[in-house]
């Protein structure tokens, strides 16, 4: 595996995780999760599946039961050690059934996501060669099928069919004891394809133990979270997402019960009802539940919210009108903050993109603390994590146990640990004893934590050759109630802008009350939008010098989404792609104006 020391002399600032890293056994792949967890704690909840009108709760023993019926089908199948199942689908209980089963017998786990277009999964299937696919529904079932039907050794199930054969099964030529006991932490577990925000996605490739020491990190790193008796988490990552699974993971190694959701659309209503302990999410959610509480507490308390967390990550004395304020707001407006997310939960892990500090600064002045993460597919995830009591706003925290951060000389962010990938699928390989260059941009302090300061490839470069950091501007422009998302242009202009589109349903509220209504097809250049969004560009100006700063900006139709394949399944922007689409619109912002 790659050693935490070398490339030392190259690196700039070096920080280190805890030597006594937990560990997979060489001879053990994840199964070994499942089976020690039925051995030592068989009636712990740990999750929970819908039975169509209700929850139920799902213990150690029959999740192990679960897994080792649905094993054994696979082998009946023929499924060989190396084969590629593919599955295709939202989070469910049955999705984590068919995960660990393939696992357990050696075989490798291609996630697609629901919402990648036909042209990524025929790209996906035919890179990785999957000759099995299971879906969530028969829609799916019925595309991965025209993929290529003759790639498939038998036809594409749903994951809700039972796991039984139509005729007799094939007797496998191993029980399931001998192949599991066959495979091995260092044999591949999964190839998940990069979400990409240019190009086809490439195929990271994850071994047992590279899943294993970012997960099992991750709960020594928070233990207060995973391993609390109480511990319950709403998981609304996509399984598809090796985020997600990293967390999953981490929960069953902790013993943590946990409900999957479909997805984040659904995480609002589940929460007063299942009351968590902790989440895990990304920025893009927390900006929007906070955008939704705001409606409910109203603005005055926001901004009280915002500037007594401010004054607790600064550590000095809260000036007394500020906390005669927060006071006034922590029983009715904060307690309804909490209550919405269940009234239990105190820290939520935030990675997969950067949060803007005002957000931060928000949810620990209602009471929730928010432990800034940082991670890439290429790691399984998790390389830094705030801890409960080291907790560093602004910073993406520590390495977890057994990882090494390192910063170049040009600033670039480099990672090694048990976590990192060997490579790509097929064939490319990182050398061993290197260290794994991630493409970001940061800085580590005297004491170890790291921040993130860009992504190398994102930097907006303009003709005056001062170099912009796009993202910083782009979150802060978000978090105005009426904007769903902004994209920062500039590269090789002379001059920054940003295109701006709206939130549809905070806009509609908006036009209802004037007077008279306005109607949906002007919203865009309505003059009192283009004032309210002008406020949040020039909050976002704040953050930077003159240079930096937005000059223009244009609201344009429609919004960024997944679907029409200008976001990323984790929510990041597709920049190449979005700006093709918003071409005449980026050009207006740049046409020469009109001389006086």
């Amino acid at each position: 595996m790659l050693s935490t020391s070398v490339d030392d002399h190259a690196l700039s600032a070096i920080s280190r995780g805890e030597t006594d890293a937990d560990a997979l056994p060489d001879e053990a792949g994840l199964f070994h999760v499942v089976a020690e967890g039925a051995r030592h704690r068989p009636g712990r909840a740990v999750l929970c599946r819908h039975t169509g009108t209700a929850w139920i709760d799902v213990n150690f023993a029959g999740f192990h039961r679960d897994v080792v019926e649905f094993a054994e089908f696979l082998l009946g199948c023929g499924v060989a050690h190396g084969d590629r199942v593919a599955v295709l689908g939202r989070n469910s209980y049955e999705w984590v059934v068919l995960d660990y089963a393939a696992l357990s017998i050696g075989a490798i786990v291609v996630p697609v996501y629901p919402t990648a277009s036909d042209q990524q999964i025929a790209h996906i299937l035919a890179d990785s060669g999957a000759v099995y696919g299971f879906t969530e529904t028969a829609e799916q079932r019925e595309l991965l099928t025209r993929q290529g039907d003759s790639r498939w050794r038998m036809p594409v199930r749903l994951l809700t069919d039972p796991p039984v054969h139509p005729g007799a099964p094939a007797a496998p030529a191993q029980s399931f004891a001998e192949r599991s006991a066959a495979v091995r932490a260092d044999d591949i577990a999964t190839i998940v394809y990069t979400s990409g925000t240019t190009g086809m996605p490439k195929g990271c490739v994850l071994t047992h133990r590279n899943m294993f020491a970012s997960s099992g990190n991750t709960v020594g790193h928070l233990p207060e979270l995973f391993r609390s008796e109480d511990a319950a988490t709403l998981l609304a990552l996509p399984l598809s997402h090796i985020f997600g699974r990293t967390v999953l993971l981490a929960c069953l190694h902790g013993g943590t019960r946990t409900r999957l959701l479909a997805g984040i659309p659904d995480l609002l209503d589940a929460l007063p009802e299942f009351r968590p302990t902790f989440l895990a999410l990304v920025p893009y959610a927390l900006e929007k539940i906070r955008k939704r509480c705001r409606v409910a507490i109203g603005a005055e308390a926001d901004r009280v919210a915002v500037e007594y967390g401010r004054a607790l990550f600064e550590a000095d004395a809260v000036d007394p009108a500020l906390a005669a304020a927060h006071r006034a707001h922590h029983d009715v407006e904060f307690a309804g903050v909490r209550e919405a997310f269940g009234g239990r939960c105190r820290y939520v892990i935030s990675g997969g993109a950067s949060l803007d500090a005002t957000t931060d600064a928000y949810y620990a002045g209602v009471g929730i603390q928010i432990l800034g993460a940082y991670g890439l597919t290429e790691s399984a995830t998790a390389v830094t994590i705030n801890q409960v009591r080291a907790n560093r706003h602004g910073s993406v925290g520590r390495p977890v146990p057994g990882t090494t951060v390192g910063i170049a000389a040009d600033g670039e962010v480099f990672v090694a640990g048990a976590n990192t990938s060997p490579g790509y699928w097929p064939t490319e390989a990182r050398v061993a004893e290197t260290m794994l260059r991630t493409g970001d941009l940061g800085a580590i302090d005297v004491d170890g934590y790291l921040y993130i300061t860009g992504r190398r490839k994102e930097i907006l470069v303009t003709n005056g050759g001062k170099n912009v950091a796009p993202t910083p501007l782009e979150d802060r422009v978000r978090l105005h109630p009426l904007v769903s998302n902004c994209i920062v242009l500039g590269e090789a202009r002379s001059y920054v802008t940003a295109l701006v589109t709206l939130d549809p349903v905070a806009l509609r509220t908006w036009a209802h009350d004037r007077e008279p209504a306005v109607p949906e097809g002007v919203w865009v250049r309505h003059p009192e939008v283009v004032a309210a969004v002008a406020t949040a560009i020039d909050d976002a100006n704040g953050l930077v010098s003159q240079a930096e700063s937005i000059r223009e900006f244009r609201i344009v139709s429609g919004d960024f989404t997944v679907d029409n394949g200008q976001l990323t399944p984790s929510l990041k922007l597709r920049r190449a792609i979005i700006e093709q689409a918003y071409a005449d619109d980026i050009a207006a912002l740049y046409a020469p104006r009109p001389s006086a």
